[in-house]
Formats: structure tokens, sequence, C-alpha cells
């Protein structure tokens, strides 16, 4: 897993100290690259589906991408509260995703889905790592903000899982 790398802090009165408050925000630039980035897949899956559940998934994957709008924007505003910059261009995201590059010649429903299940899995799994450092560095804000987005993950996994699963 890749961290970004915090540059420049700006000055805050924020009472947590300096160096967890460059390490949350680091932690919290990699995941906001990794949600970007699977923001994005979803989106892509959205407008390239085919098949028989073609208008199921389609809308699914439209809701899913939606939520994490306003996780996107907690974790960014949480970094630059601490001092930080939020890391949210095109390049940064590129640079700083650990997830794996979503295949652009996938097209058929249930091959996105499982694409996207694995990304939400693997994604899941750093978060509840990222809530766990964040908590040991001292701020159970970033905690808190990222607790939520696991809930998140964790309930879209479930929506893709049992698409891909036999009763």
């Amino acid at each position: 897993m890749r961290r970004a790398k915090e540059r420049h802090m700006h000055k805050t009165r924020n009472d947590i100290a300096a160096n967890a408050r460059k390490g949350v925000a680091a932690l919290l630039n990699s995941r906001l690259a990794d949600v970007v980035d699977f923001q994005l897949a979803l989106k892509h899956a959205h407008w390239n589906v085919k098949g028989p559940q073609f208008i199921a998934l389609h809308e699914m994957f439209d809701t899913m991408q939606a939520a994490y709008s306003p996780h996107i924007d907690e974790m960014a505003e949480r970094i630059t509260a601490l001092g930080g910059t939020a890391m949210g261009s095109v390049q940064a995201v590129e640079k700083g995703t650990s997830l794996a590059p979503f295949p652009a010649d996938v097209f058929d429903g249930m091959k996105l889905v499982g694409e996207l299940a694995d990304r939400a899995a693997a994604l899941g799994k750093s978060v509840r790592k990222g809530i766990d450092e964040t908590d040991e560095m001292g701020d159970a804000d970033a905690a808190d903000i990222l607790t939520a987005l696991s809930r998140q993950l964790d309930k879209d996994l479930w929506f893709l899982e049992a698409h891909l699963q036999k009763g």
C-alpha cells in the first residue's frame, strides 16, 4: 500500500500533535485516492455495462458511486483541517491509488460486478486498517470518518456479492 507523502503542512491551532496531523493527512490522502479511484470504476461500469441485467446494474452502479461523494468530501476536508493538502487531482489519484487498475475491456454485467466486488473488499480492508491507525495517532475524528466509509463499503460489497451468489 502506497501512502501519500505530505510535503507541506499549513499552520493550524488544532491541538493534535504536528507529527500525528502529518501522518493522518498522509493516510487520509492514500484512502482519498483509493475512494476516488473506486468511484470512477463504478461510474465506468455504469456507463459500459451490458447484458440481461443492464438496467438494474446500471442504476445500482450509479447509486453506489454517488454515495461516495460525501465520504470523499469529509476526508478531503479533514486533511485540510489538519493543515494538509487534499490531493484529489486525476494525476494524484492515479499516482496514489492502491487499487488494481480497472479493466477497460470488461462489459459483461456479472464480470463488472466481480471486478467491483474485488475492489470494494480491498478498499474495505485498507479503510479498516486506517481506522486503527488514525485512532492510534490520536485522531478519533479521522477514525470516525473512516468508520462511516467502512460501513458504506461493506454495504456495497454485500449488494455486489448478492449478485454473484447462488441461492
